[in-house]
């Protein structure tokens, strides 16, 4: 079962999805307000998910 911070990424990753296809305004260079604040909680979780990565990848493969 998929833990709760990759379900939360995964889940903002098809809002931000979603939502530039559904809304005329957003383009690959701009961002309606919603768009920007749905793509700006993608990023944070995107951070968070790829960091706990990299730390569990390191504690695996210490150099």
């Amino acid at each position: 079962m998929p833990d709760d911070l990759y379900q939360r990424y995964m889940a903002a990753h098809r809002a931000d999805k979603d939502h530039r296809a559904a809304c005329a305004a957003c383009t690959s260079d701009a961002q309606c307000r919603d768009g920007r604040r749905i793509h700006a909680r993608l990023a944070v979780l995107q951070d968070a998910y790829l960091e706990r990565q990299r730390n569990q990848r390191g504690k695996r493969n210490p150099r």
